[in-house]
């Protein structure tokens, strides 16, 4: 029944009996070598735990170094098998196109048909059928059924692989070692270099505050000298608006002196020398006194205190 189901698979595909067997062959060797990347996956979780989990209690930054490290060993045991996958394919096609080649035909693919999620689903009932069962699976891993008769086989791709997968393994525990031990020194520097600079900013804290209060006592200092000569200053401009207010009345009640003066004189010549050359000569006096009394004006406004 199982073989009914994968040659009505096949069929779907269009594959005669002969290819296939190519096609079984190369599905059993991807998943060995998938296989294999997931235990190398699975060993990566069980060094961290074996390594690093012996203690009760972890702080975040523990935790977060020891999931670091792991994702950057499990990104890179990934990465390193889609890229070996990648070249596996083009090894492949590099066979099929050379075969090709021999009888000048020029093949011809449609990426586009990678994603055709109906025919990958016909691949994945096919694997299904093929490995239906772990028993089967752990049989197939154990026969040599990929292995070729010469030694340049995919037997021999595997154990070179396993063996530098672990290789591998064995540098990135002596990393993982040589980290750990280079973490735990930038650990200590670090706790160092926290005190020092702990230290350092109370030092400086307590030469600031020492600085600031004396800064604090030479600006009262200033300020208060300042307030003393601002108080000064007002008591001497108080006592020059003092002795300015009072000449400022001297000089009006000796201008209305001078005015009455002035009228009575004028009354007293028009009547006596309106007509002569006295009266002429009294006239100019007038003038002049009357341009003294504007000069007076002008400077006794400039004594004025403006409101």
């Amino acid at each position: 029944h199982v073989n009914c189901s994968r040659t009505a698979i096949m069929a779907e595909f269009g594959f005669n009996e002969h290819h296939q067997n190519e096609v079984i062959n190369y599905m059993r060797f991807a998943r060995s070598k998938r296989v294999l990347r997931l235990k190398t996956i699975d060993s990566c979780f069980e060094e961290l735990k074996d390594s690093r989990l012996v203690e009760e209690t972890f702080t975040v930054d523990e935790v977060r170094e020891m999931l670091d490290g792991l994702q950057a060993v499990v990104r890179g045991e990934v990465e390193m098998e889609l890229i070996n996958t990648a070249h596996t394919n083009v090894l492949l096609l590099r066979q099929l196109f050379s075969q090709a080649e021999k009888f000048y035909l020029r093949l011809q693919s449609d990426i586009s048909e990678l994603e055709n999620r109906e025919l990958l689903e016909q691949v994945a009932e096919f694997e299904k059928t093929d490995f239906k069962t772990p028993d089967k699976m752990n049989q197939d891993l154990s026969k040599p059924k990929l292995a070729p008769l010469n030694e340049g086989g995919v037997s021999e791709l595997l154990n070179k692989e396993i063996a530098r997968l672990q290789g591998e393994n064995d540098k990135l525990k002596a990393r993982l070692r040589t980290l750990e031990s280079q973490a735990m020194s930038a650990l200590d520097e670090k706790t160092k270099a926290e005190r020092a600079l702990k230290d350092l900013r109370k030092v400086q804290g307590e030469k600031q505050m020492a600085a600031q209060s004396q800064e604090i006592s030479s600006l009262e200092d200033t300020v208060a000298a300042l307030k003393e000569d601002y108080e000064k200053s007002l008591s001497v401009n108080a006592a020059s608006q003092k002795d300015l207010q009072e000449n400022l009345i001297s000089a009006k009640h000796e201008l209305l002196r001078v005015q009455e003066q002035l009228v009575l004189a004028e009354k007293d010549l028009e009547k006596k020398f309106q007509q002569t050359a006295a009266y002429r000569n009294m006239k100019e006096i007038l003038t002049k006194k009357n341009e003294q009394i504007k000069e007076m004006r002008k400077r006794l406004q400039r004594y004025e205190p403006t409101e």
